[in-house]
């Protein structure tokens, strides 16, 4: 007779710890805290959609910007807490929350700005991306703003010493043996963790791009990108790193941008590793050629599976200006080195 309640409230405490990760995350909340309060003149007076509120942080900071209405939609049992944050900071007559799914959602009028904290880790995973999507559809004035109004996808192959060169030695005993078997059982799925800015070897590829504004669900459903990247120091390629950024409206002032990169301020998103089943060392100069592969799995469209193909750098087509080793690209850079010279000359 007890389970169920205790499963409730184990689910309960689940959301709450997973809130906490989030208030706790203060770059993510002072990039949001900035972009809106930085956008007041063009915020004052203006309806917001707040898609998956959660505890209700970014609905009251629309409220401090002048928002006229803030419609807070949650579909979880959060919202109950979100009504306690409102009533709280004094915006009960601003702010309404609505205990709904963005997809049930009905409205009497559209809305001038649209605002939620979507992103998942590797962006797109376990995110809120489609429900924001299907809002913009169905709510959003033509020419209204969406925070964040863009964000990318970066890649870059790294070190991940942990998985591969700390078992030399553990206290006087060799566990080699065991590395081999730890680095196929964490090659089986992304790994979410700190990564350190030295770990990683080239510099950054864009996987993914897109306007808020414009993408479709349909386009976000499967992605495949080539990358051929040059190592610009030397060290072990053990794995490919992923994070993203994006970028909020912006008219009077800079824009804010919200980086989760391996040198940026900590984030509860962190970064995305993919372990390779094997080391191999790399020097400056070093092409490192791969193929990324994300997809939206049929049974959760919030979910997506990842997947990584090592290619031959001497069988992929290079850059002109490739800055790598082989023997092909250095040709070339001094071919075009020495008729940029004879253009400067004559």
């Amino acid at each position: 007779m007890e389970k169920g309640p205790v499963a409730v409230e184990d689910e309960a405490a689940n959301e709450i710890e997973v809130h906490q990760l989030m208030l706790e995350d203060s770059a993510r909340n002072q990039a949001y805290r900035k972009a809106i309060l930085d956008n007041k003149n063009d915020i004052k007076g203006k309806v917001v959609l707040d898609v998956g509120c959660g505890t209700g942080i970014l609905s009251v900071y629309f409220a401090q910007a002048g928002a006229s209405k803030v419609y807070a939609v949650e579909a979880s049992e959060i919202y109950k807490v979100a009504k306690d944050i409102i009533k709280e900071n004094n915006f009960e007559d601003i702010i309404e929350v609505i205990h709904s799914k963005v997809e049930d959602l009905n409205l009497h009028n559209k809305v001038d700005i649209i605002v939620s904290e979507w992103m998942g880790f590797y962006l797109l995973h376990e995110g809120m991306l489609n429900s924001v999507l299907i809002a913009r559809d169905k709510f959003l004035k033509p020419g209204g703003l969406i925070f964040p109004e863009n964000a990318t996808l970066y890649s870059a192959p790294c070190r991940v010493p942990s998985y591969f060169e700390s078992w030399n030695n553990v206290d006087g005993i060799s566990m080699n043996s065991f590395c081999e078997k730890l680095k196929t059982e964490v090659s089986k799925k992304p790994l979410t963790s700190k990564v350190n800015e030295d770990y990683i070897l080239t510099e950054p590829e864009i996987v993914l791009w897109f306007d808020m504004r414009e993408v479709t669900i349909e386009e976000l459903q499967s992605i495949t990108v080539d990358h051929l990247a040059i190592a610009n120091k030397e060290g072990k390629y053990q794995g490919i790193c992923l994070w993203f950024s994006c970028t909020f409206p912006s008219y009077s002032t800079e824009p804010v941008t919200l980086s989760t990169g391996p040198g940026d301020a900590d984030t509860h998103w962190k970064q995305t590793t993919i372990v390779l089943p094997m080391e191999i060392d790399v020097e400056v100069g070093t092409p490192i050629a791969y193929q990324l592969h994300l997809n939206a799995t049929e049974a959760n469209c919030r979910r997506y599976s990842l997947q990584v193909t090592m290619k031959d750098p001497n069988e992929v087509e290079h850059p002109e200006y490739c800055s790598c080793y082989l023997t092909k690209c250095i040709l070339v850079r001094a071919l075009l080195e020495k008729y940029e010279n004879e253009s400067l000359a004559s």
